[in-house]
C-alpha cells in the first residue's frame, strides 16, 4: 500500500452525454468530455473554445476611465509634457513598463521610466519619487501594475501638480486615490467585460485605445507578464496569450531571442510552461536580488550583443536567487518545526531579521506546498523595527480578506484571495498571529489541510495516443482558470522504477495494462521508489504530454500523485543487504521477524532501536501492528509463516528477504528404492562404520553423502538401527513403521517445499501464496471508501 500525499477530487460523468459532442465535432472522447466537465456542452461554444484564434478581445474604452486617459496623454504629447512611466519590480511590472515605453516611442512622446527598489522604497508609488519627477520637469505620471492603494503619494502628487494615471489589476481597498483617472477592470462601477486582465494586460489596453488599432507587436511582452502573474487564462487573457506565445515563438526582438537563449528554449515554439517557469523567473529575479531595471533594458534592447549581456546579468541574479531561496527555506522550515509545528499551528507566521523580501514570496509558497498551512513569512529590519513579507494561502482562506481585519496592524498590504504582500511592526507580530489562529480556527476544518487534486478524468492507457494528446493541445493556453487536465489512471501495473537524476531525486516509472504501455515522470518525487514495487498495482494522477526523443513521439504521465491500494510485496530474496533496508525503515513503523535464534541474536545486536521478533517469543494471544514487515529468514514451514503474519495488523508493506544458509531444496530426497538398499545394506553388514566409510560408500553408489547421512538419520530415529561413536549396527527386530514417521523425514520434506514456495517462487507465485492471510488479516482496514477516487 502507498496512501497518496493528496485527496484526488475527481467528478465522475456517468451520463456519457460528451459523447454527442465526440460525435458533433469530430473529436477524441477525450477531448470531448475535459470540453464537457468544463462547462462547454454545446457544439458551437466548445467549437469556438478549441479555436483559440477565434476568442474574444474588447473594445478598450469599454474600460472606466479609459477615454479620460487617452485625452490626458495625448494632450501631454501634444503639449510635450514630460510624462514619467511608474511601474513595478516583478515580471508583470516590467512587462507593463516595457509595454508603455514601446508604446510612448512610437507616439514620440517626452517621457522617462522608473521601477523603485524593492529594498529601499518598498512596493508601490512613493513620495520622493514623485518629487524627484517633478523637479526632472514631469506633468504627468502613469503607473502601471502598481498604484490603487497610493492614496497618500497621489494627494501629494496633486499637491506638487503632478497628474497621476493609474493603470493596475490589483484588488482595490475601500478607499481610491484621488488621480487624474484609473484604469482598473477590477474598480467599483467599471463595467469592462473580462476582470482579469494582468498589469501587462491594462496597459496594452491602453496601448489599443492609443494606438487605435490592436498593438499585435507587443503581444510577446504582454504574454510575459500575464503568464508570470498567475492570472486567469480565461475570455481574451486566453486568446491574447495564444497570439503572444506565437509571437514569443518567432520573434526577432533581441532582448527576446537573448532570454529564450538564455533560458535554454530551442526550437520554433514557446508554450505556457516555458515562460511560467524559464522566462517569467529570470525576469523577476532582477528586482528581486537588485533593481528591475536591467530586465527592462533586456526586454527593451534592439542591440544583440547589449540584450545579450543583459541577459546574462539577469541569468546571474536567477541564479543567485536560487541560492538565498534554498538557505532561507531550510532555516524557515527549522522555524516552523521547532517554534511553531504546523499540528498545532493552523496559520504559520515566521521571520527572521536578514531575510531578503526580494524572495520572501518565494519562500512563502515553498512553506505552504510543504506544511499546507495559510503562510506568512517577514524579514525583520531590526534598525527600523519594520517587517516586510508576503503571505501565501490555501483553499478555503481568503487571505486578503482574513488580512483585511487586521489594517490596524497593516499600514501597508495588498493582494488577492491566495497570496499578499504587507508591511508592520516587527513588535505586531505575535498578535497578528493570534489573531489570523483565532480566524482560521472559525473557517476551516481538518479536512482543508489536506491538499486536493481537481483531477478532470479517468483514462485508459489505451485511449492515450499522440494524435488524442495533440487534439487536447488545443485546450491550451494552459494557466490559472483553464489549468492543465489532470488525468487519473488506474490498476496499471509498475512494470519498471527508477531514480533518476544527477542527486536520483526524480522517479521514472513504467505502467502497464494489458498490452498498453505508458511512461511515467515524477519530478522531485524519487522517494516515492522507496514506497512502491514493481508489479504492484498502482493508479496515479498527472499531466499528459508526448515525448520526444530521437524523432520517436510517445504519451507519456508527468506524475502529480501516487497510490497503491494492496498490501505491497518487495522482494529482498537475492538482496544480501539487509542492514541496507533495516537503515531506511528505522524511522517507519516497522517489525522485523525471525525463525532463527542465530537471526535474531545477530539483528537484535546491530538494531536495538528496532522491533525484532523471534517467531516463537509471539504468544498465541499478542497483536502486532505495524506498517513494514521484514520477513529476515527462512522459516522451517509454510504454517509458521501463516501463523506469525495472521497476528500482525494493518500491513502495507512486506520485505522478503527469507535467508537460508542451507538450503535442501537442489538436494536429492533418497527414493523408498534407495532406503530399501541402503537398509538392505546395512543389515547384511550388521554393523558399518559410518564415520570412517560413509563417505566411500556414498561415492560407490553414486549418491551423495547428504542422502546417506540423511537416511541414516531417519532409520536411527525410527528405531532401525543403533549409532554409536559412528558405528551403525541394525536392530534384530525393530518396530515396523513407515518413513513418514521420522520427524527428520517430515522436516525434510517440509523445508523442501518451504524453499520451493517461499524461495524459488516468482514473484507472482509469493505474493498470492501471502496474500490469503494478509488479506484476511487486514480486512477491518479493506471496507470500501469513497476517497481519493478509488
Amino acid at each position: 500500500m502507498l496512501k497518496p500525499k493528496t485527496r484526488w477530487e475527481i467528478e465522475i460523468d456517468e451520463s456519457n452525454e460528451y459523447k454527442q459532442l465526440q460525435k458533433d465535432l469530430n473529436i477524441s472522447s477525450i477531448t470531448a468530455e475535459l470540453l464537457w466537465l468544463r462547462g462547454y456542452k454545446e457544439a458551437e461554444e466548445a467549437n469556438k473554445f478549441l479555436h483559440v484564434e477565434e476568442g474574444p478581445v474588447h473594445d478598450p474604452f469599454l474600460m472606466d476611465g479609459m477615454q479620460t486617459a487617452v485625452t490626458r496623454i495625448r494632450e501631454a504629447i501634444e503639449n510635450k509634457e514630460k510624462i514619467l512611466i511608474f511601474g513595478d519590480y516583478d515580471a508583470d511590472g516590467v512587462s507593463s513598463t516595457t509595454i508603455m515605453i514601446t508604446l510612448l516611442k512610437e507616439l514620440q512622446a517626452d517621457f522617462g521610466w522608473y521601477i523603485p527598489n524593492r529594498f529601499t522604497e518598498g512596493y508601490g508609488p512613493n513620495i520622493p519619487a514623485f518629487e524627484r519627477a517633478r523637479e526632472e520637469g514631469a506633468s504627468l505620471v502613469i503607473t502601471v501594475d502598481t498604484g490603487i492603494a497610493a492614496v497618500p503619494e497621489v494627494k501629494a502628487a496633486n499637491d506638487m501638480g503632478l497628474d497621476v494615471i493609474i493603470t493596475d489589476h490589483h484588488e482595490p481597498p475601500p478607499e481610491l486615490p484621488d488621480a487624474h483617472c484609473i484604469l482598473n477592470p477590477k474598480k467599483p462601477g467599471c463595467s469592462y467585460p473580462f476582470k482579469e486582465l494582468a498589469g501587462a494586460g491594462v496597459a496594452l489596453k491602453v496601448a489599443h485605445a492609443l494606438l487605435g488599432y490592436f498593438p499585435k507587436h507587443m503581444l510577446d511582452i504582454y504574454t510575459i507578464g500575464t503568464v508570470s502573474d498567475l492570472v486567469p487564462l480565461l475570455d481574451e487573457n486566453r486568446t491574447m496569450v495564444a497570439y503572444g506565445l506565437t509571437s514569443l515563438s518567432v520573434s526577432k526582438k533581441p532582448g527576446i531571442q537573448a532570454l529564450k537563449n538564455i533560458c535554454g528554449i530551442e526550437g520554433n515554439e514557446v508554450e505556457e510552461d516555458h515562460v511560467g517557469f524559464a522566462m517569467g523567473p529570470r525576469i523577476n529575479a532582477a528586482g528581486r536580488m537588485e533593481a528591475a531595471d536591467p530586465a527592462v533594458h533586456l526586454l527593451i534592447s534592439n542591440d544583440p550583443v547589449e540584450a545579450e549581456e543583459w541577459a546574462e546579468i539577469i541569468d546571474g541574479l536567477n541564479k543567485e536567487r536560487q541560492k538565498v531561496v534554498n538557505e532561507m527555506t531550510k532555516e524557515a522550515v527549522e522555524q516552523v518545526e521547532n517554534e511553531f509545528p504546523p499540528e498545532e499551528n493552523s496559520v504559520l507566521i515566521v521571520g527572521k531579521s536578514g531575510w531578503s523580501p526580494g524572495v520572501i514570496g518565494i519562500v512563502a509558497s515553498r512553506l505552504m506546498d510543504r506544511f499546507y498551512r495559510p503562510v506568512i513569512v517577514l524579514g525583520i529590519d531590526e534598525a527600523t523595527g519594520e517587517a516586510k513579507g508576503s503571505a501565501r494561502s490555501i483553499k478555503g482562506f481568503d487571505i486578503y480578506k482574513e488580512l483585511s481585519k487586521s489594517r490596524d496592524l497593516l499600514p501597508h498590504f495588498g493582494g488577492h484571495p491566495m497570496a499578499a504582500g504587507l508591511t508592520m511592526a516587527a513588535d505586531d507580530i505575535p498578535e497578528l498571529r493570534n489573531r489570523l489562529l483565532k480566524q482560521a480556527s472559525e473557517t476551516l476544518t481538518e479536512n482543508d489541510f489536506t491538499p486536493s487534486l481537481k483531477v478532470d478524468m479517468n483514462v485508459s492507457l489505451h485511449q492515450l495516443t499522440v494524435s488524442s494528446l495533440e487534439e487536447v493541445r488545443k485546450l491550451a493556453p494552459f494557466g490559472v482558470g483553464n489549468p492543465k487536465p489532470l488525468f487519473k489512471v488506474s490498476d496499471v501495473s509498475i512494470a519498471s522504477k527508477r531514480k533518476i537524476g544527477s542527486e536520483k531525486n526524480h522517479i521514472k516509472l513504467e505502467f502497464a495494462s494489458q498490452d498498453n504501455r505508458l511512461d511515467c515522470v515524477g519530478f522531485h518525487l524519487g522517494e516515492l521508489a522507496d514506497g512502491v514495487t514493481e508489479y504492484a498495482n498502482a493508479s496515479a494522477v498527472g499531466e499528459l504530454s508526448i515525448n520526444e526523443w530521437n524523432g520517436f513521439r510517445k504519451p507519456q504521465l508527468f506524475l502529480k500523485d501516487l497510490a497503491v491500494q494492496e498490501w505491497q510485496l518487495f522482494d529482498k530474496r537475492h538482496d544480501k543487504n539487509i542492514e541496507e533496508t533495516l537503515n531506511y525503515l528505522s524511522n517507519h513503523d516497522t517489525i522485523v521477524i525471525t525463525f532463527q535464534e542465530q537471526t535474531y541474536t545477530k539483528l537484535q545486536s546491530s538494531f536495538n532501536n528496532t522491533s525484532i521478533f523471534f517467531h516463537n517469543d509471539v504468544t498465541e494471544e499478542q497483536n502486532l501492528q505495524a506498517t513494514n514487515v521484514v520477513l529476515a529468514d527462512l522459516p522451517d514451514s509454510i504454517q509458521q509463516l501463516t501463523d506469525i503474519l495472521s497476528k500482525v495488523e494493518n500491513i502495507e508493506r512486506i520485505y522478503a528477504f527469507f535467508e537460508e544458509k542451507e538450503q535442501v531444496y537442489f538436494q536429492t530426497t533418497p527414493s523408498r528404492e534407495d532406503f530399501k538398499w541402503y537398509y538392505s545394506f546395512l543389515k547384511k553388514r550388521e554393523t558399518f562404520n559410518f564415520t570412517k566409510h560413509g563417505e566411500e560408500l556414498a561415492r560407490r553408489k553414486g549418491q551423495a553423502f547428504f542422502a546417506i547421512s540423511f537416511m541414516t538419520d531417519v532409520f536411527f530415529e525410527l528405531g532401525f538401527v543403533k549409532l554409536e561413536n559412528g558405528i551403525i549396527t541394525v536392530n534384530k527386530s525393530p518396530e515396523k513403521k513407515d518413513l513418514t514417521n521420522s520427524v527428520t523425514y517430515q522436516r525434510h520434506l517440509n523445508k523442501k517445499q518451504t524453499e520451493q514456495e517461499l524461495l524459488y517462487s516468482t514473484y507472482n507465485e509469493l505474493k498470492e501464496k501471502i496474500d490469503s492471510f494478509v488479506t484476511a488479516n487486514n480486512k477491518n482496514d479493506a471496507k470500501e471508501k469513497v476517497v481519493n477516487g478509488f
